[in-house]
């Protein structure tokens, strides 16, 4: 389809993608000022608001920042893994929804891809990840907590956990799995667990990156993966057949 009769919406991300390429690509290096409106414009035969629209989206997704003044325009970003996190939790999330992932299967990734944190976690873990742990654990045990806190508070622990492995590689990649994933699984089995044995296994997995015993987490991730199968099997088990 030629230029002429594309939409300006559809010749704008066209653009955008030719631009995140060359940032992928390395042509565009991190810091290096983009060519002005003016020049992008002439450069792909579009309008201004075209381009104008096609850096919005760049701006959007973080590759690129804009800065103000004589000395101002566009830069390429340097994007971090923690900016990427929430784009990668919303895909997890919508590809979760969309083709509607069964709890076994989501609860099968989420604890293989934990579980292989938790060595590295027992070797690295730091004051701070013990610490959030450690009052996430408290914050469990507290009377009258709403399910929705409760809830919350799983997922922060669990997000320590990965996050002590040190490895911003395995966390940009869980971020998916636990912040995703595990809201999903609690929203299927919060009416029927038991907050103590969930708050005994949190303890458990603590105490085990504490001492540097990789071998313990690894066993109170696996008792914590099979206590959360079993309690979505009986809990699907007790459905009527036409709700399933």
């Amino acid at each position: 389809m030629k230029n002429d009769k594309k939409k300006p919406a559809d010749l704008s991300a066209q653009i955008a993608a030719q631009i995140r390429d060359a940032i992928v690509s390395g042509a565009l290096i991190v810091d290096e000022r983009l060519p002005s409106e003016a020049e992008l414009s002439e450069q792909f035969s579009v309008s201004r608001p075209t381009v104008r629209e096609a850096l919005k989206r760049l701006a959007a997704q973080s590759l690129i920042r804009t800065q103000r003044g004589a000395t101002g325009g566009a830069f390429v970003n340097r994007l971090s893994f923690e900016d990427a996190y929430p784009q990668q939790i919303t895909t997890s999330t919508l590809l979760l929804s969309m083709n509607a992932v069964s709890f076994d299967t989501a609860c099968e990734a989420r604890y293989a891809l934990e579980r292989a944190c938790a060595p590295l976690a027992a070797g690295r873990r730091s004051a701070d990840h013990l610490a959030t742990m450690r009052a996430e654990i408290h914050r469990q045990g507290q009377p009258g907590l709403t399910d929705e806190a409760f809830c919350a508070s799983d997922v922060a622990f669990h997000r320590a956990l990965v996050d002590a492995a040190g490895n911003p590689v395995l966390s940009y990649q869980l971020a998916g799995a636990v912040e995703a994933m595990q809201p999903l699984m609690n929203m299927i089995t919060f009416t029927a667990r038991d907050r103590a044995q969930i708050i005994a296994r949190h303890t458990g997995i603590a105490d085990a990156l504490e001492e540097g015993n990789a071998v313990r987490a690894d066993a109170e991730l696996d008792a914590l993966a099979s206590y959360t199968a079993e309690l979505a099997k009986d809990l699907l088990a007790k459905r009527p057949k036409a709700s399933r």
